[in-house]
């Protein structure tokens, strides 16, 4: 990977705008084309952050994507990113090695509403990829469990070799104090779980909808489709946030490439609840 220049920042710089020098520590393989890194700053300490909040990454030579954070928000862990390669800049540093460094400009945007929900019923529903910007959410809630009711985890993929976080899913089954449900929508013949798209795993939890908040993350399709399984079961809009994905360039809001109607995802979201977007997100080509 190519040299970082040197006029880049040091972590701690007060220009959102100039990426700090990070190196790749640990790289693990999550899937064929999904890795997780694990990141530290050269110098200074990590930037804390909250659940569901993103870094923009860069790739020396090749460009900055967006990427959610993957990893707990505890301030003694690194920065951990999940990354598949889809495109030349994801790809660039799904191939990072350990002892590379990446500029890292972040965390920014508004992230889930963990602290609000203690005391509610909590349904985590991902899709797919989607299961990475939720995990530093459960992670929150699992270490503080007893502020919290009923939490429920319902993830769908496409086949059980897509199954993101596998190990992690058993273990969190294993829990006694929480509800895991996976489906998938292509079934092999080792697979004895369910099968069907994620919404149909709603009717399978306790909840009361009356007290439950729900984070959904996902492919778009999902996330509209899970919305509405959830107001149909009695969980209000309001108790809903959807983690949105745009194509996010400055992150500050002032390019707009990610403008989502009146808002810009990269500073109004990428968490956004349900009721504020629910009349936009219903038109599939914005």
């Amino acid at each position: 990977m190519a040299s970082p220049d040197a006029r880049l920042a040091a972590p701690g710089t007060t220009d959102p705008l100039v990426p700090e020098l990070y190196r790749v520590d640990a790289v693990r393989r999550e899937l064929t084309d999904t890795v997780t890194l694990e990141l530290t700053p050269l110098s200074g300490p990590r930037p804390a952050f909250q659940a569901g909040q993103f870094n923009m990454l860069y790739a020396f030579g090749v460009g900055e994507v967006a990427i959610s954070i993957s990893g707990s928000p505890d301030p003694s862990s690194c920065f951990i990113h999940t990354v598949r390669d889809v495109g030349a800049v994801s790809g660039a540093i799904a191939r990072s090695e350990p002892g590379d460094v990446l500029g890292l400009r972040g965390p920014f945007g508004i992230g889930w509403p963990v602290k609000a929900a203690e005391g509610a019923d909590v349904l985590f529903v991902a899709g797919g990829l989607g299961l990475a910007p939720l995990r530093p959410a459960i992670y929150q809630v699992l270490e503080n469990r007893a502020r919290y009711d009923r939490v429920a985890i319902l993830f769908g993929t496409r086949n059980p070799a897509d199954m993101l976080f596998r190990k992690e899913l058993e273990t969190w089954r294993q829990r006694l104090d929480i509800e895991v449900e996976v489906t998938v929508d292509h079934a092999d013949p080792e697979w004895h779980g369910h099968v069907g798209v994620v919404p149909g795993l709603i009717a399978h939890v306790p909840f009361d909808p009356a007290e439950a908040v729900a984070f959904v993350c996902g492919p778009e399709v999902m996330m509209r489709f899970t919305a509405s399984a959830l107001t149909a079961a009695g969980v209000s809009a309001e108790r809903i946030y959807l983690s949105m994905e745009r194509n996010m360039k400055c992150a500050i809001g002032l390019c707009g490439h990610c403008q989502f109607g009146p808002d810009f995802v990269c500073k109004d979201g990428p968490v956004m609840p349900y009721d504020r977007i629910a009349e936009i997100l219903a038109l599939r080509e914005i």
